[in-house]
């Protein structure tokens, strides 16, 4: 109690002692006041982790069976949950109350680690943000081309040869991006983030109520408590593979824990942020498996072992054909968006290393202002953004066509962000900032949690590179790749 006080009283002093304690506009660290509550922390998670990889969880349901496959998500679910609860606890440090914000997951992670460990994390961060790119521009390539297929089927039949080019459709994608990149920070986008929101909202629902409406129409597929059947629908090795592959589509659909820091840091002091963001983590993790559960659960239910990779663009469903195109616009809308709000901090943290590298340069440093007509403001235009951004966009984009697979490059995401980011790193700065003994129950049962699901990921990780190259020997570039 008596180290409690005197954390109080220093807390106290160095407020008085900055000025920000008499500028009631003002938060202790001399921004301006957060606003933030539990509602709004809740729907920021909630918005956050439903998003793409919900396409994939029938198919991940598929291959688990129905007893592994829901209870594989839960799971998931309770690790998301309880690592974001230890997360919580370190956006303040030393003292998860009182002591100095951290603004960003990486600048948690410096404070209560140090600089190896940051920059470890910093690796995994950007390893993952840059895959996240590359798997936007698939999966938006494929919803393109689903649109295209879609109406084909509806004007010549199902049983058509109705082809989509992935390459043409990711080139006008990247086209896409490269305008949008010129945009010289995340604040000038910030509409993009609450448009893309409310698309993934709404391309899942879309989904969801397709999958109710096949069941209530009389579809009984072949759906097992095991899966995919050995023999019947897949080899005995496929199986394997595959289960480990849904593993790691499994963990790509909640990955979150890049942005959580930056969710709390919008919460007012009062109640503190760590118990309001642990209630957050709990009703946006519960919820989102829900919603998970629906749509895994009752995909798998409509389609049986036969589930498709993307159950929007695999063609389970054909009619009503404009609302599968409704369903799929919004996926391009979704991840145009989604893509510039995962590409930002990479451009940012190039262009900062370059400035501090080359103070002096004009090709780096300089920059102009273009008017723009119709009144519509100014418009800064600088040459290195211009030239550094429009190649990132264009390598992302080779890689992606060089391997357009949906399924097996979400399994392949999800497997090398999991550990590092949602486990590790979370229960090594809690250890770290509560004092930890080494070897005592909690430690232990720690590091068995963290190995665990360091086994796991790297299960996911070999069966999303084994379904990678397979899909690669087998890849004809004018079909859709779900």
């Amino acid at each position: 109690m008596g180290m409690e006080r005197q954390e109080k009283v220093a807390a106290a002093f160095n407020l008085a002692e900055s000025g920000y304690g008499d500028r009631p506009d003002l938060d202790d660290d001399g921004r301006e006041k957060r606003t933030g509550t539990l509602v709004t922390a809740s729907a920021h998670i909630i918005t956050a982790v439903i998003g793409s990889g919900v396409l994939s969880l029938a198919w991940a349901i598929a291959q688990l069976g129905w007893v592994i496959g829901p209870a594989v998500l839960v799971a998931f679910s309770v690790i998301t949950w309880f690592c974001s609860s230890l997360l919580a606890d370190c956006y303040r440090s030393p003292d998860p109350v009182h002591g100095k914000r951290n603004y960003t997951y990486g600048q948690a992670v410096r404070a209560n680690l140090g600089v190896a460990k940051y920059r470890l994390c910093s690796v995994a961060q950007y390893v993952n943000l840059v895959g996240v790119t590359i798997g936007y521009t698939i999966t938006t390539a494929i919803s393109m081309g689903a649109i295209k297929r879609s109406n084909c089927f509806h004007r010549n039949g199902h049983d058509a040869a109705c082809l989509a080019s992935d390459t043409t459709n990711m080139i006008i994608f990247a086209g896409i991006q490269i305008a949008l990149s010129q945009l010289p920070n995340f604040h000038k986008i910030w509409w993009l983030s609450i448009v893309a929101a409310v698309m993934s909202l709404a391309y899942s629902t879309i989904g969801l109520g397709l999958s109710i409406a096949k069941i209530a129409g009389g579809a009984h597929p072949e759906a097992t408590l095991t899966g995919v059947t050995v023999g019947v629908d897949v080899s005995a090795s496929e199986k394997i593979w595959r289960t480990f592959q849904s593993l790691g589509d499994i963990a790509f659909a909640y990955s979150y824990s890049n942005v959580l820091i930056e969710i709390q840091d919008t919460l007012r002091s009062s109640p503190p942020e760590n118990e309001v963001m642990k209630k957050a983590s709990f009703i946006g993790v519960s919820t989102t498996t829900m919603f998970y559960m629906l749509c895994g659960v009752l995909g798998y239910a409509a389609f049986g072992n036969r589930a498709p990779g993307n159950f929007l663009t695999g063609f389970g469903f054909y009619e009503p054909f404009w609302l599968v195109d409704v369903g799929n616009v919004c996926i391009v809308v979704h991840l145009v968006g989604a893509y510039q709000v995962f590409c930002q901090p990479i451009y940012q943290f190039v262009e900062t290393w370059a400035r501090s590298r080359w103070p002096d340069s004009g090709f780096i440093n300089g920059e102009r202002v273009l008017r723009l007509p119709l009144g519509a403001g100014d418009f800064p235009v600088s040459a290195f953004r211009l030239v550094w951004r429009t190649l990132y966009v264009v390598l992302t984009a080779v890689v992606a066509m060089a391997f357009p697979f949906f399924n097996d490059f979400l399994g392949l995401i999800g497997a090398v962000s999991f550990w590092p980011l949602t486990v590790y790193f979370p229960v090594q700065m809690y250890m770290s900032q509560a004092k930890v003994r080494r070897f005592s129950p909690t430690w232990t049962w720690m590091n068995v949690l963290s190995l665990a699901c360091l086994v796991v990921s790297l299960l996911a990780a070999a069966g999303s590179i084994q379904g990678l190259i397979k899909s690669v020997a087998h890849y004809k570039p004018f079909s859709v790749s779900s």
